[in-house]
């Protein structure tokens, strides 16, 4: 590693008498932000070896702390030392204690208090020592230099691996601008709306309205056809795995994955849907997501493909019937039907029309299943048209019942009520299976953490800006604002660590007890995810912690 892989971060003046300067290998950073990769050092807790180290130093009567990475090598520091002391770089230099003795200048020097600071002295010319330390200096850049001579191939190979990580990103960007800008305009949209109204509260409207009698309407926009696309054998084999990219499709592409995974299950053949049919459904599941920056038809079809792979990865078609089958999958599709982008508290603080319909019982999930239902009432959407009266009673009720259980309100009731029956779980008994149902929608509708960075990073961008969004209107209001959902308070890592290790991890290894093969391909991407956060949450504290007065 030469000097100019440092990064210096500018001198930030603490105290009219201290400053801080720091450096940390640009690699570093590289490798601590890659998540999922077997290969990667990762910092961990607060006493792994990546934790920074830190000197004081005595600068004309001045302290200044210097934080460098354990990773930098002498140049490294001894440049750093240079620069932070106001002595040209290249100078030979000595540092000395307190007590004047010599302090070696490498990554393993011990580090000192702001009582007993280390000084920086530039060693004078032309003295033998002198010479022997600039010889020793150069031998030492040789060494370095041929060090990294050695690693060439191990170079080669990691940029290649970039490179093609990058030329992935830069194909699917023009994808994702498209989404993008079409979030962008809706909020602006909506912001307008209300600035127009003088900040009072917008009424949640809802695509389906309701007359008093309890009819319902037709959709607002007349339901449009898509073109019927051939997956190949490799998207075929993509879509049975967590580590499947849903940012990589347009809206037509994965209406036409939906309508394969009903095919391939056999739910069509089973129960004697019209194809037809089914296309016209999905189509009306599309047209009834909205375009919100997380709650949008593109969350539902990355929580059915999910499930879709959940059900293979854990040969649930071996376990459960074709009835269940079709509940997981159904109720998947159907989970966040015209959410409206603000959560259940902001519904019953602000006494929407929604909480009051539902009586401030999970509002959100009851209004996603009633327009579910409303849709499949369309005889042209109805997909159930086919099967007995009492099937479809079945059906509706148990299709309600896991759309209701992602409210995240019933999370602890849900899990409790799992654990009791996973170590002795009978795939016969109805109300362990229905446990095991309620699990697979939960695990499924949070999921994002256990996919590749590149795939859920993006969706926690998405789902902060829904938060703030949120937040913002609640603080016009007047309304109680979520410490989680502040822009001015939250950050990447202080939303992840928790939720990841509290909820995901503690359901996940709950699951994975009754199929162990979830491990390696769901338990420990999140484990991976956590050590992520955290790795970034402690450089965050390291760049921010408060001197000792």
């Amino acid at each position: 590693m030469n000097c100019r892989q440092v990064s210096v971060v500018p001198t930030i003046h603490m105290s009219k008498s201290t400053t801080v300067i720091c450096a940390f290998p640009r690699s570093h950073f590289i490798f601590s932000q890659r998540r999922g990769a077997r290969h990667r050092v990762t910092m961990g807790t607060s006493s792994s070896s990546y934790a920074p180290k830190t000197v004081y130093l005595d600068v004309d009567g001045k302290m200044q702390k210097v934080i460098f990475s354990r990773y930098c090598s002498p140049c490294d520091i001894r440049e750093l030392l240079c620069s932070s002391s106001n002595i040209a770089r290249n100078t030979a230099i000595r540092l000395v204690d307190s007590e004047g003795a010599l302090v070696s200048i490498d990554p393993t020097m011990p580090t000192n208090t702001p009582n007993s600071q280390y000084k920086v002295m530039p060693q004078s010319t032309g003295q033998v020592g002198d010479k022997e330390d600039m010889f020793q200096n150069v031998l030492s850049q040789v060494a370095e230099q041929f060090s990294r001579a050695f690693r060439i191939n191990e170079l080669k190979t990691e940029v290649t691996n970039r490179l093609a990580m990058l030329e992935k990103r830069v194909e699917l960007e023009g994808l994702k601008m498209v989404e993008i800008e079409k979030c962008k305009n809706d909020l602006r949209k909506l912001r307008d709306e209300m600035t127009s109204k003088g900040g009072g509260r917008v009424t949640c409207g809802c695509k389906y309205s309701f007359t008093e009698d309890g009819k319902k309407l037709s959709p607002r926009r007349d339901v449009p056809n898509y073109p019927k696309y051939t997956l190949s054998q490799e998207t075929i084999e993509a879509l049975k795995k967590p580590t499947f990219d849903v940012w990589h499709w347009e809206h037509n592409e994965m209406l036409s994955c939906l309508e394969y995974m009903y095919h391939d299950l056999g739910l069509v053949k089973e129960f004697n849907m019209n194809p037809i049919t089914l296309k016209r459904w999905l189509l009306g599941i599309q047209e009834n997501y909205r375009n919100n920056p997380f709650h949008n038809f593109r969350h539902c079809f990355c929580v059915s493909q999910m499930m879709y792979g959940m059900i293979h990865l854990c040969n649930l078609k071996e376990r459960l019937t074709m009835t269940d089958m079709c509940i997981l999958m159904t109720a998947a599709v159907c989970h966040d039907l015209d959410h409206p982008g603000y959560n259940n508290t902001y519904q019953i603080n602000a006494h929407t029309e929604l909480a009051v319909r539902y009586n401030d019982i999970s509002p959100l999930e009851n209004h996603h299943c009633a327009v579910a239902f409303q849709i499949i009432s369309m005889p042209e959407c109805n997909i159930f048209a086919n099967i007995e009266t009492e099937a479809f009673k079945h059906l509706r009720q148990a299709i309600i019942t896991l759309i209701l259980a992602t409210d995240m309100a019933r999370h602890g009731e849900i899990l409790d009520s799992f654990k009791q029956n996973v170590d002795n779980f009978d795939f016969t008994n109805h109300k362990h299976v229905t446990c095991l149902k309620l699990v697979l929608i939960k695990c499924c509708d949070i999921s994002n953490e256990v996919r590749p960075t590149e795939v859920a990073e993006p969706w926690l961008d998405c789902l902060l800006e829904e938060y703030f969004m949120q937040s913002d209107r609640e603080k016009s209001e007047g309304l109680p604002v979520a410490p989680f959902m502040d822009r001015d308070k939250v950050t990447k890592p202080t939303a992840q660590i928790g939720f990841i290790k509290f909820v995901l991890i503690p359901m996940f290894e709950t699951v994975m007890k009754l199929f162990p093969q979830i491990e390696e391909i769901m338990v420990q991407p999140l484990r991976d995810s956590r050590d992520h956060y955290e790795e970034l949450k402690q450089i965050d504290d390291a760049m921010t912690e408060p001197l000792p007065t």
